[in-house]
């Protein structure tokens, strides 16, 4: 299958046995109070090298400590680091996996006190704080030191580095006009803006060989104004190519930027490749490209296409650690997927919590899984609740050897998600539900539609445990003259399930995630929609980067929102609301939307005092939240029972 991606490469003086890269990602676990790696990281990549990846990069190796990134990311600036580096890489290499790591200075993006960058200007987003110009000969000092950090990650056994000079982080900061006003030798002219980075080149091929292979990773795009743009990067490439470099990694976007640079599932996929694309005409080494791309079918005619030489994923490897060896066996409906929601990857990691991964829960605990014991006796597991926790949960009983019976009280699977996966540009949220169903057929898991958790069901099948995975319903609340006003009154679930029924002009009380899902939704089929937020902020529960795309949707829309907002009555067709300190009144509505809180769904609790199994409760019917929870509790609840 995908003779493309899965054709071998030459690059430098390495050979990857496919076409697939492990990008670098900054996982914020896996070293000790030093930051050196622990068993923790090693036994995160050894899961992925097992599971057929081409190359692998570990992310966020600091090269000095003023520009460590992350508190937890691994150090490469002093040589306390080579010892758990050569264990580490040890264990990698058994499976054929070219393995490397990624050096990096966050400059002013960096999450310490004092932060330094070529210029004292503050990063337009997400990190705070002031920033201080580096001085000239600081400036030579951190190209050695990206030297010495090459040096230690060669003995250190590695196959190869990549200097990541993308994404706003230092060396981003040094070619960017946006970030750059220096006057001496490494700043105005583009001659002078590079050359930070041409000396790093040769620092580090003076220190660690000349035949040591380095990539870089550069945006074709910073996305910002006065940034780096795609004419720079053509103009530099053939330079970094001449200054002996293996590959060139083609990314975009700062921190700030207008595009992203961990897109959410509203950007198409792909969404980078039309950078490396113009690159890869430019030079005769490989290009890698990245960006949104997830299923294996795009990425093998990437390759076919010559639109770039290799391609490179992040997120998926963290959902699937297998994904290389499903697809090459043919059995890509078996890969587990991102589902691009960025809530346990980008935003824990930025609010330095170690990353995770909603789609898989076992992201950081594949050291404490490997010394997992089968379970010493088997049990029948009754589920109630065909939804994402439900049918995570009877999976994982199976693949335990458990005997599993679903019941569903639906017709169908998938639960309040499958209503959710309608709305615009959440259609992959269907992805985790379809691969969720696929694995019950595979398994051979019954599942019992239109049935409803009963007595009779425990008498008849004697299970040992009952798990509810009933999920949660909208709550209505009691607000005055809301339930004598003539408009329609409906939830968000009636507007997913019948929007033909929602009339022209909307209000939906509710500024969390399904509220400004639910606005967005009918926006998108040419409705007036006002929304009202009885909290300070919108759409909490969702990552950063996901609720930045809805909210641009939501402008485009023409969806006006109202935060902080206390609701004084509902009238007739209307409401009378203050906001801001000042009294709104609206009329000439026709309807009001219900998507503030969801109350669990536990009914079937009372029937355990009725029988000898224990019930547990996992997802939206323990406690209504996000999707994390869900799945994470259901794979819990699996192994602990």
């Amino acid at each position: 299958m995908y003779s493309n991606l899965f054709s071998p490469i030459q690059i430098g003086n390495m050979t990857s046995k496919n076409r697939l890269l492990m990008s670098a990602m900054s996982i914020n676990f896996g070293v000790d109070k030093n930051c050196c790696v622990t068993d923790q990281l090693t036994e995160y990549f050894v899961e992925r090298a097992k599971g057929g990846v081409g190359m692998m990069l570990v992310g966020g190796g600091g090269i000095h400590p003023n520009g460590q990134e992350l508190p937890d990311l691994p150090q490469v600036f002093n040589d306390d680091c080579i010892p758990p580096f050569i264990e580490m890489v040890k264990k990698v290499k058994k499976y054929d996996t070219l393995f490397g790591i990624q050096l990096m200075h966050g400059g002013r993006q960096s999450y310490l006190p004092e932060k330094v960058a070529p210029s004292a200007i503050p990063a337009p987003a997400v990190v705070k704080g002031t920033v201080r110009a580096l001085e000239t000969h600081e400036v030579k000092e951190l190209v050695s030191c990206f030297g010495d950090s090459a040096r230690r990650c060669r003995e250190s056994g590695f196959d190869f580095i990549e200097i990541h000079s993308a994404h706003g982080y230092l060396i981003n900061q040094f070619l960017s006009p946006n970030s750059n006003i220096r006057e001496d030798q490494y700043g105005g002219s583009f001659e002078n803006r590079t050359r930070f980075l041409l000396e790093t080149i040769e620092d580090i091929k003076t220190k660690a060989g000349h035949n040591f292979p380095i990539g870089i990773r550069i945006n074709g795009n910073d996305y910002i104004k006065n940034g780096w743009e795609l004419k720079d990067t053509v103009r530099i490439a053939p330079l970094l190519e001449k200054a002996g470099v293996a590959y060139l990694h083609i990314s975009g976007g700062v921190y700030g930027s207008t595009e992203l640079t961990i897109p959410s599932m509203y950007t198409p996929h792909g969404c980078f490749v039309h950078l490396a694309e113009e690159v890869k005409k430019h030079v005769s080494i490989p290009v890698i490209t990245v960006g949104r791309i997830k299923y294996p079918d795009m990425a093998d005619q990437i390759i076919k296409q010559g639109k770039a030489d290799i391609v490179a994923m992040g997120r998926s490897f963290l959902a699937d650690p297998q994904y290389a060896k499903k697809a090459k066996d043919g059995n890509a409906r078996q890969i587990r997927p991102c589902i691009g929601c960025c809530l346990g990857c980008i935003h824990a990691v930025l609010a330095r919590e170690p990353g995770s991964c909603v789609a898989n829960p076992e992201v950081g605990r594949e050291y404490l899984l490997k010394h997992e014991n089968p379970p010493s006796k088997k049990l029948n597991i009754l589920i109630a609740g065909a939804g994402p926790a439900g049918m995570a949960a009877a999976r994982l009983f199976k693949l335990q050897g458990h005997g599993v019976v679903i019941c569903e009280k639906k017709k169908n699977p998938g639960g309040l998600l499958s209503l959710a996966a309608k709305a615009p540009g959440r259609s992959e949220l269907s992805d985790i539900l379809n691969f969720f169903e696929l694995e019950i057929e595979r398994l051979n898991i019954e599942v019992r539609y239109d049935t409803e958790l009963s007595l009779d069901i425990i008498n008849e099948l004697k299970p040992d445990k009952v798990i509810l995975a009933t999920g949660s319903m909208p709550d209505m609340p009691v607000i005055k003259g809301l339930f004598k006003t003539k408009m329609d009154l409906v939830t968000n679930v009636d507007v997913l399930n019948s929007p033909e029924n929602i009339k022209d002009k909307v209000i939906v009380l509710g500024g969390g995630m399904t509220g400004l899902i639910t606005a967005d939704y009918l926006a998108d089929l040419g409705k007036e929609v006002i929304v009202l937020n009885r909290g300070k902020s919108f759409a909490e529960e969702m990552s950063s980067n996901d609720r930045y795309y809805l909210r641009e949707r939501l402008k485009k829309g023409g969806v006006v929102l109202h935060k902080n907002v206390s609701v004084r009555q509902f009238s007739d067709d209307g409401v009378v609301f203050k906001a801001g300190g000042e009294e709104v009144v609206l009329t000439g509505f026709e309807s009001v939307v219900i998507s503030e809180k969801q109350s669990p769904v536990r009914d079937a609790k009372q029937l355990e005092k009725k029988t000898t199994a224990k019930f547990y409760m996992i997802g939206d019917a323990k406690t209504p939240r996000h999707l994390m929870y869900c799945i994470s509790e259901a794979e819990e609840i699996a192994r602990s029972v």
